[in-house]
């Protein structure tokens, strides 16, 4: 909005952007802790336009292949020289911990999600997977830790139509779309207010208490300290159970389809961050085999831990190398859809963060636990059950000069942090309309390749 000449005035009620991507100093600390690990694809086109706009887009580290770690050792997953949807197959061909059955039912099943033009909302993508013959093992080794982390819900609970795009649009579709991208700085630095206070009015720790509205109009905010803010146009950022609690009582008349959003379901994420002494994350320790490279990060399978980044690797600068066998490591473990973790104390939770990660990386027993914080975020993502689609609200709404934007939108994506760009972008064109000087914001996605689209048209 401030790029096409707009008087821009953000108003945020805690003290640090970023909303539920964002870092915190921890107590007794100087450095700020992710509360999460945040990563984008590569089919996060406006994502990748976002960091662009702020000064963050050489803020992130990418990586052409990912690690699965199971049993049966490292499956690296990388794109061949075969053009899209097949890039991938020779990675499949050469996965560890599938049989050949399991990888001829995996291939037939992403040809069915490629082909299948209208997926349905209404069903749960464990159910799919099961009409489509998918052995267990394909199940909890591949589709349950592509899809719980990627869209942080079980397949039990998961709409098959999310699952699809993100087979789609990062794996399908274009050969660059399941490339990853990691942030090498805190959250806090890829959402610094320096952007915002050099081009707007950043207003942090400030509390709206209520939204007046009248004659189809927002008249203005009223805050916490009892001041109000006016302004031509309003866009709200707010969940929309928080955004629900700033109108008057009348809502449902106001506003009904936002009143049945009050109460939405919710998916968690824990958080697993862990400072060692010496370095603990190396190849060949998971086949009993001598150390070898260190490695970045893993995809675990068959643990509760799903994911483990190297945070001391990530953020090194190119060129600089480990400084010695007792160098400390700082890595972090991510459990997402973690609702068996919210009821556990975090020294439970520790403990069997531990006990998984010597299990896949030995030398991690003899290495001393320095420090560790376990960050429970009950709030993590709206939960993508099935149904979701009719809930999710545009844009518009009953008021001419007030817009929606965050990631539970109608985006047409699922609530990621591509969601939440889009979002905000398509509330920016429609305030740049309303006020008679329309512009354009969205970008487009990744193309499709031309096999894609043969296929497709089959």
């Amino acid at each position: 909005m401030a790029e096409a000449q707009f008087q821009v005035e953000v108003l945020e009620k805690r003290p640090v952007l970023g909303g539920r991507a964002s870092s915190f100093i921890p107590a007794g600390g100087t450095e700020p802790v992710d509360n999460c690990q945040h990563v984008l694809l590569g089919c996060c086109t406006n994502l990748l336009d976002f960091f662009r706009r702020t000064g963050a887009a050489e803020k992130f580290r990418f990586y052409d292949s990912f690690l699965f770690l199971g049993p049966g050792g490292l499956s690296p997953l990388t794109a061949s020289v075969l053009p899209a949807p097949f890039h991938l197959l020779p990675s499949l061909l050469r996965f560890r911990d599938l049989g050949w059955r399991d990888r001829w039912v995996i291939a037939r099943a992403m040809l069915a999600v490629l082909r299948d033009r209208e997926p349905q909302d209404g069903q749960p993508m464990m159910v799919w997977l099961k009409q489509q013959g998918q052995t267990r093992a394909a199940i909890e080794n591949f589709w349950r830790v592509v899809l719980t982390s990627a869209l942080n819900e079980d397949l039990e609970r998961l709409s098959s139509r999310y699952a699809f795009q993100v087979f789609v649009e990062a794996f399908l579709s274009n050969r660059r779309g399941y490339r990853m991208g990691v942030p090498v700085v805190p959250l806090s630095e890829l959402y610094s207010g320096k952007i915002l206070n050099e081009t707007c009015s950043l207003q942090l720790r400030t509390h709206v208490a209520r939204v007046q509205s009248e004659a189809g109009r927002v008249g203005c905010l009223q805050l916490q300290n009892g001041g109000e803010k006016r302004a031509d146009y309003y866009i709200s950022a707010l969940p929309p159970d928080a955004l629900a609690s700033l109108f008057p009582k009348k809502l449902p008349e106001l506003w009904p389809e936002l009143e049945k959003l009050r109460k939405p379901e919710w998916s968690p994420i824990t958080g697993i961050h862990l400072w060692f002494d010496r370095p603990v994350m190396e190849s060949g320790q998971e086949s009993g085999q001598d150390p070898g490279q260190e490695l970045d990060h893993v995809t675990v399978l068959g643990r509760t831990i799903q994911w483990i980044f190297n945070r001391s690797r990530i953020g090194r600068k190119p060129g600089e190398s480990q400084q010695g066998s007792a160098t400390p490591q700082y890595i972090q473990l991510v459990v997402s859809a973690s609702r068996g973790l919210m009821t556990m104390r975090q020294d439970e939770i520790l403990s069997m963060a531990l006990r998984e990660l010597h299990e896949l990386f030995p030398r991690s027993r003899k290495a001393k636990l320095v420090k560790s914080i376990v960050v429970k975020e009950a709030k993590a993502t709206v939960s993508l059950q099935p149904g979701l689609d009719s809930l999710r609200l545009g844009a518009r709404t009953p008021f001419e000069n007030f817009f929606l934007a965050g990631d539970w939108t109608a985006t047409g994506w699922p609530p990621t942090m591509e969601g939440a760009v889009r979002s905000g972008y398509r509330a920016a064109e429609l305030v740049t309309a309303a006020a008679g000087t329309p512009q354009h914001f969205l970008q487009p996605g990744l193309p499709t390749a031309p096999l894609v689209r043969l296929l497709k048209s089959l």
